[in-house]
């Protein structure tokens, strides 16, 4: 049992250690973060997840357009659920620490903009789905609108937010915040980051398994009538 069970219970021990860990070490100041940097602790490691749980998915859709079976679907479809989910928490602790430091929790700013496009990339395949009646049309074309998907998620979040203008770090002409990211990053920080990164990403895929499981049982009961 525990030899089935070890990743989630390492899952549980991680954000236990992110939440506690996360409020009580002692953050570097950084301009007028204050203690808002310890969100950094929870809406970064949001967009990580997303990317990985997106990553499945994708590579389950192109498993399904190769050897087209239910449970290549099921994995595709509730993969891509909870990389979306996972990309509205970014959002949402993104603005609220834009709140505190930006001023307002929605500027339009490029990067958040962008953010948004590619989720609404993301909606318009669960709304592509639901429009077909036909299930082998409706996960064949659901499998090659998550190869497009997952494709401009590269564009509207890695490469045109570092050639525009933006308040986010990261953007053009904005080196980031001094001991918040890539080789500048506290090593403080650091201890409780990367847990945070693994606990989040481990959450989502054991959610998805569990949503996996639920539909997998779905699709075997029998239809009546």
């Amino acid at each position: 049992m525990i030899r089935k069970s070890w990743w989630k219970i390492l899952t549980t021990v991680l954000l236990l250690y992110t939440f506690i860990a996360g409020f009580l070490i002692k953050v570097p100041h950084v301009g007028n973060l204050y203690g808002s940097i310890r969100n950094f602790f929870f809406h970064v490691p949001m967009w990580f997840g997303m990317m990985v749980l997106l990553l499945v998915s994708v590579v389950y859709a192109i498993k399904y357009l190769r050897n087209p079976t239910t449970d290549a679907d099921i994995y595709s479809r509730e993969y891509a659920k909870a990389g979306v989910l996972f990309g509205v928490l970014g959002l949402i602790t993104g603005a609220i620490w834009a709140n505190y430091t930006w001023g307002e929790a929605w500027s339009n700013d490029p990067k958040q903009l962008l953010a948004a496009i590619a989720l609404l990339i993301y909606a318009a395949y669960f709304i592509l789905r639901n429009s077909v009646p036909d299930l082998d049309k409706r996960a064949k074309l659901g499998a090659v609108y998550n190869v497009f998907a997952f494709a401009m998620l590269f564009p509207t979040l890695w490469i045109i937010p570092r050639m525009v203008e933006s308040l986010h770090p990261g953007g053009k002409g904005v080196e980031g915040n001094p001991g918040m990211g890539g080789d500048s990053l506290d090593s403080v920080m650091a201890t409780v980051f990367v847990p945070a990164i693994l606990g989040w990403t481990l959450l989502g895929v054991w959610t998805t398994t569990l949503r996996i499981r639920f539909e997998q049982l779905k699709e075997k009961q029998p239809v009546n009538g």
